[in-house]
């Protein structure tokens, strides 16, 4: 068994130092500007990139929703350190769905950096959930302050170099991407008694809105009527409810198991 582990510990290692070593080595990343340039720019009500906006109401009814049902149900059944992490999560996609709105209002490098802050956030509480539910709670407990305190570093790095004119966002990328990485390879390397199931579904629902996302103007092109951004923030947003339903059907203590290898 702590052969398993100290494998186990030791690929989650060596994907961290090797994502680390790239993005050293890859030199800085600029923000693209065009990234600002969305698909459906359309005015209603007086609201500019109206669809773009609206598409961010889900987030803040699951985030609020996923903070009262954590508080009120779900710590009965839950590690009172993961209850902790799980409301930061949902504290965060509310946020996320505020920061969303201000941004697409007026989409500029200022206003991104708000709406990037909260899923940071969020991003780190999750990963943090999964270490704690996978390898030890006590683990992903202690992991979030430094992991959050990474994430707001990263963007406030960015800042201060688009400022300088040299804006670079390698620190940011590593931070959204390396846990998608992490959690995959926790996911695969362990197993506990409610299931990675839950987990997987999560993570393929983001990568679903990511898919989306990077096809705005393509999928706006076929219909008129909504972009691939705002269905992007749709079904990003099930990627939360998705993890709040599964809370409900989960056991009342985890049992860590690594897989045989």
């Amino acid at each position: 068994m702590k052969n398993h582990q100290n494998f186990s510990r030791s690929i989650l290692l060596i994907i961290s130092l090797i994502a680390v070593g790239l993005i050293f080595i890859i030199g800085p990343i600029k923000q693209d500007l065009n990234y600002h340039r969305f698909a459906d720019q359309r005015s209603f009500f007086s609201i500019q990139n109206f669809t773009n906006v609206v598409t961010n109401i889900p987030f803040v009814i699951i985030g609020i929703l996923g903070v009262l049902k954590t508080l009120r149900k779900y710590r009965k059944v839950i590690d009172y350190q993961l209850v902790a992490l799980i409301n930061v999560f949902f504290l965060g996609v509310f946020l996320t769905g505020i920061g969303s709105v201000y941004y697409h209002l007026n989409p500029t490098n200022e206003t991104l950096f708000w709406d990037r802050l909260p899923m940071t956030i969020s991003f780190m509480a999750f990963f943090s959930i999964v270490v704690g539910e996978f390898i030890s709670v006590k683990l992903g407990y202690r992991f979030f302050i430094p992991l959050l305190i990474c994430g707001v570093l990263s963007l406030l790095y960015w800042q201060v170099t688009e400022n300088s004119g040299a804006g670079d966002l390698r620190f940011y990328v590593l931070i959204q991407f390396l846990p998608i990485v992490l959690i995959t390879a926790i996911l695969i390397l362990y197993k506990n008694n409610n299931g990675n199931v839950l987990y997987y579904l999560v993570l393929s629902i983001y990568l679903l809105a990511k898919l989306f996302e990077l096809n705005d103007e393509f999928i706006f092109s076929t219909n008129l009527i909504i972009s691939g951004h705002s269905i992007k923030h749709i079904i990003a947003a099930a990627a939360p409810l998705v993890f709040l339903i599964g809370l409900s059907k989960r056991k009342p203590a985890s049992i860590i198991k690594p897989l045989s290898i």
